[in-house]
């Protein structure tokens, strides 16, 4: 593996670290502030999904002989989608919180989308492309129930009071 090629694995894996820490950080403050019992155990295994994915990017850096983004590394930061997430998510609504978390989502999304789009390593590219998939079935599951969140809200609200 050339040394342009490695330099540019551990930019995108890093880019995907600082996603995922979003992420966690993200589920976790919305985990905190749903009502549901139902999201706040979603919100905290995806969390904890997040957690796994950013140490398992983590490992893989090392492997190739790079650091780590650490916490404080984010030069992308305005295209962090989950840090906006996290200050939104403050109104402890349910509706709010799933309709921010998948707006965090569709940044997790496309930080992968992007990530697979780039020159990556053989060996890293199914770890990448098993943690894109499973960022989707997140997205989507978080987008469908604040689907039918919404469209239960809207039933109840569009009945008659007695």
């Amino acid at each position: 593996m050339s040394s342009d090629t490695n330099n540019e694995a551990v930019s995108v894996m890093n880019d995907l670290i600082e996603t995922c820490r979003d992420g966690e950080k993200g589920f976790a403050a919305a985990a905190e502030r749903a009502d549901s019992a139902d999201l706040k155990q979603l919100f905290s295994t995806l969390a904890t999904q997040r957690k796994t994915f950013t140490h398992e990017l983590e490992v893989e850096v090392e492997r190739i002989g790079g650091t780590p983004a650490d916490m404080g590394h984010a030069a992308a930061a305005a295209h962090r989608g989950w840090m906006a997430v996290k200050a939104a998510v403050s109104t402890d609504d349910d509706q709010s919180i799933l309709d921010e978390c998948e707006r965090g989502e569709d940044y997790a999304k496309k930080a992968y989308a992007d990530a697979l789009g780039k020159t990556l390593p053989s060996d890293l590219r199914p770890l990448v492309m098993r943690q894109a998939d499973d960022v989707r079935a997140a997205h989507d599951k978080v987008r469908d129930l604040r689907n039918q969140h919404r469209d239960t809200k809207h039933e109840d609200h569009d009945r008659p009071t007695a």
